[in-house]
């Protein structure tokens, strides 16, 4: 009995009701009036006094009265065992019985917890040494064994040795011995071995190697049983019952079928032994961890349950996902939840903090750098005629159709010092190349034409480089030509919050002629007064970062990224990982294709030997070693893979009625996008992809980086796609493919053609439609009836022309009552084939002769048109 017992606990113990047992605590002297109030030994024992005087006990042992000298407990045990094997097996039941006399301790033990408890360590240690010797005794006994099986063995070689020698001796004896000798010792005259011959050798050979044995126990030989015994010895942990039990089924030998391995596993099926295994008693409530993207799989494997059972919970949510599926971290939460389970977040970005760490370690002292210049503007208003001034080049003159469609990046030396710029492209399709330009940038420079104003790329770059919170420097390009007119851009500037220091505000503006150089220098001299007031500094020592400008597959080079470094210093042999790309450094090229040791701050180099093409904007790190590189591109990849998976899914069951309802309306236009550089590939993406409305969708299977190669000709096969090249050719097996399959494999080194281009094909998709148009409408003046004709509706003609066997409406308040054929048209008594506006006529129309005074009849004509985005 616990120190800790409370009344209720007692009276639950002795059987008596809790007001009962309160009234007799107040007899015995002893005041409690709550049933859980604690009851101390003292307490019971002067309780126990109370009743044994109160029973006539006087002064009997306490003993006598709490608890009889002797308890016998009798135990049986009922268990199948299966005797033989095949036709001959049978089941017999074994009843095991045990009966247990347990003794009354010592006077005075249970009534003093001090001596209860010396008891309690007294038999624990008389325990712990009956089973150390216990153990030694086995162990003895083990080595006695393996003694006497090895002293057995060297005998039994001795033995064989011998009647070798004996052997060898009688064959090499002279042919006159005695040959009635010479026969016993080999036989008995019938050619078989004497049995005492052969039996030293068994012996020796089953002492040397123990073999299995096949039949029943009978045939098990004493020196297994010591083989067996010697090799479990040394394992003193296990108990006398499990020692006994391991060599028994280990000495059987080989069981025969239903032999005594299958009587040990039917034991134990009947739950006759003990085992590891308990049902739990309460629902097991587990944690799980879920990253950004799950499958269905995973989730059930972690959750211990079946993978038909999460698809019914998910069923039952509205999400309709198989059990290979990927689901995001929202959905699998609320299954989770659903399940009668938690869900934590994972911590699966081990490469990626281990990487923030292995970035932080590469600080050192930073040094003042020099700026990065962003020129933006509309197209066509001299961004790279300037950058080309500046460089001392012919840029723009390369570029196709004279626009600039690819991010360019450039640093130049100057008298003011060196000075990185990046020159983005004007046309409209490439957004994300300005806003990616603005967010790299330490200025952004301004382009307006003089003569032209502020355009819509324009006002977009003002937003951009607000949004980056840039500064603004306004460069007026063109004003050597005649109608250049600085004031004006001025003004239209100030329309988009950009005021210039003439009119009081706080942006730069310079008048200049990329053509003539005029204005140039004072260009240059606003940079450089502009990356002052911001004190650009970086570390210029140690581990590099940036971010990718722009990136390419060349055909002998490999993948190639345009990279800015913006802190550290980059060099060859370099650990690099970019995004979900990684790889060593193998060359740097500067943009005049030089090739160069190391890059610092600010300055833009193209690298050369990653895995693969890098997205345009992505971050770059050098780290320590390729390991690290490997494990963060391999992680983002999967990161990207699964969510990319679950933007695919479309699992909801909304989203599926959705499409249905849209399946017979919506047409589709598979494209494939080959491009030279990522970021062609990323605008070419987004203006195709936004030409899709309610009737045609255009659904971009492949888009990438390179030449047009087989497998995105199979691609287009697959899904009977227009091929797009952008700068781009197809090699010799994608053409074999594209000429069997008869594609439709188009060239482009315009932005604004393929968009056109693929305007006309989307438009051939949609094909014809047939449209109504009113070409006269008649006033009805007056009725007249005829007996040939019936009603016959004296009009006039209000607006167009009335034509003879078109269709006509007929409009009674503005609404239509009436749609039919006009069947006769005449005037002053003649047929005629129309009749125009403002000239009087008579309509007969067919089949209704309810035409009134008043009514409107309207006469139009059906033609086809073809569809347009």
């Amino acid at each position: 009995m616990s120190q800790q017992t409370t009344i209720r606990k007692l009276a639950a113990l002795v059987n008596t009701p809790v007001e009962k047992l309160l009234e007799q605590l107040s007899e015995a002297g002893m005041q409690f009036s709550d049933p859980d109030q604690v009851v101390t030994s003292a307490e019971k024992l002067k309780l126990l006094g109370f009743l044994k005087r109160a029973h006539g006990k006087g002064d009997a042992p306490v003993e006598e009265i709490a608890a009889p000298k002797k308890i016998t407990l009798n135990r049986s045990r009922k268990q199948e065992l299966t005797v033989g094997g095949g036709k001959n097996r049978q089941t017999v039941d074994v009843v095991v019985r045990k009966k247990v006399t347990l003794s009354r301790p010592t006077e005075g033990a249970a009534l003093d917890p001090d001596a209860e408890r010396a008891e309690i360590l007294r038999k624990l240690e008389e325990s712990r040494a009956k089973n150390l010797s216990e153990q030694q005794r086995l162990a003895e006994e083990d080595k006695r064994r393996a003694d006497e099986a090895e002293q057995r063995r060297q005998e039994a070689e001795a033995e064989a040795e011998r009647l070798r020698q004996a052997a060898a001796a009688a064959a090499a004896a002279p042919e006159d011995a005695d040959p009635a000798a010479a026969r016993r010792t080999p036989g008995h005259g019938h050619g078989h071995k004497p049995a005492a011959a052969a039996r030293p050798d068994e012996r020796g050979a089953a002492a040397a190697k123990p073999k299995a044995n096949r039949g029943s126990h009978a045939m098990v030989s004493g020196v297994e049983d010591d083989d067996k015994t010697a090799r479990f010895a040394g394992q003193l942990h296990l108990s006398a019952s499990d020692r006994a039990r391991r060599s028994t089924g280990n000495t059987r030998g080989k069981p025969q079928r239903g032999g005594p391995q299958r009587r040990s596993g039917a034991q134990s099926r009947s739950g006759g032994g003990p085992h590891g295994f308990e049902r739990p008693t309460a629902p097991v409530q587990r944690e799980v961890a879920i990253g950004d993207a799950i499958t269905v799989a995973d989730l059930a494997q972690k959750l211990a349950m079946k993978g038909g059972d999460v698809v019914k919970a998910l069923f039952k949510m509205g999400v309709m996902a198989t059990i290979t599926q990927s689901i995001d971290h929202d959905t699998a939460v609320l299954a989770v939840e659903e399940l009668g389970h938690t869900a934590v977040r994972a911590d699966a970005d081990d490469a990626e903090s281990e990487l923030i760490a292995h970035v932080g370690e590469a600080q050192g002292e930073q040094v003042v750098r020099p700026p990065v210049v962003t020129i933006m503007g509309h197209v066509d208003h001299g961004k790279t005629s300037l950058l080309d001034y500046i460089r001392r080049t012919k840029v723009a003159s390369g570029e196709a159709g004279g626009i600039t469609q690819h991010i360019g990046a450039y640093h130049v030396e100057t008298d003011k010092g060196v000075i990185s710029f990046l020159d983005t492209p004007g046309h409209a399709a490439f957004t994300s190349m300005r806003a990616r330009g603005a967010k790299l940038t330490d200025i952004v420079v301004l382009v307006v034409a003089a003569d032209d104003g502020v355009m819509p790329q324009t006002a977009e770059a003002i937003q951009h480089a607000k949004a980056a919170k840039v500064p603004l420097i306004v460069a007026i390009n063109k004003i050597d030509k005649s109608g250049a007119d600085p004031s004006r851009v001025k003004n239209e500037l100030l329309e988009h919050d950009v005021v210039a220091e003439d009119f009081g505000g706080d942006t730069q503006v310079v008048e200049l002629s990329a053509k003539t150089g005029d204005g140039v220098d004072d260009l240059l001299d606003a940079i450089s007064l502009q990356s002052e007031v911001l004190e650009l500094r970086a570390v210029a020592e140690g581990r590099a970062s940036g971010t990718v400008i722009e990136s390419s597959l060349d055909k002998g080079r490999g993948p190639v990224a345009t990279v800015l470094v913006q802190q550290g210093l980059l060099a060859r042999g370099d650990y690099l990982v970019c995004g979900i790309q990684y790889g060593r450094v193998r060359a740097l090229f500067d943009e005049t294709g030089s090739q160069t040791q190391s890059a610092g701050p600010s300055i833009p180099v193209q690298v050369l030997g990653l895995s693969g093409v890098p997205e345009a904007g992505d971050d770059f790190v050098v780290v320590a070693d390729e390991r690290l590189a490997k494990e963060v591109a391999q992680q983002r990849e999967t990161k990207r893979r699964e969510t990319r998976l679950v933007q695919a899914a479309g699992n909801r069951m909304e989203d599926i009625m959705a499409q249905m309802g849209q399946a017979e309306q919506q047409l589709s236009l598979n494209l494939v996008i080959k491009a030279d550089v990522q970021g062609s590939v990323e605008a070419l993406r987004q203006a195709l992809t936004a030409l899709s409305n309610d009737q045609i969708r255009v659904n971009i299977i492949v888009a990438g980086v390179g030449g047009i190669t087989e497998s995105d000709a199979n691609s287009a096969a697959a899904a009977k796609a227009t091929i797009i090249g952008f700068n781009v050719r197809a090699d010799a097996s994608a053409r074999k493919v594209i000429e069997n399959s008869a594609l439709d494999l188009r060239y482009f080194s315009v932005i604004y053609d393929v968009i056109d281009q693929v305007k006309q094909v989307a438009s051939g998709i949609l094909g014809m439609e047939i449209r109504e148009e009113i070409i006269g409408i008649a006033q009805v003046r007056d009725v007249f009836r005829s007996s040939k004709f019936g009603a016959v509706a004296g009009c006039m003609v209000v607006e167009g022309v009335v034509k003879r066997s078109k269709p006509i409406r007929v409009l009674r308040d503005n609404t239509v009552v009436f749609e039919g054929e006009l069947e006769s048209l005449r005037r002053f008594k003649e047929n005629v084939d129309e009749v125009r506006n403002g000239t009087e006529c008579g309509i007969g129309v067919k089949a209704y002769n309810d035409v009134k005074a008043g009514d409107q009849i309207e006469c139009f004509e059906r033609i086809e048109v073809q569809r347009t985005l």
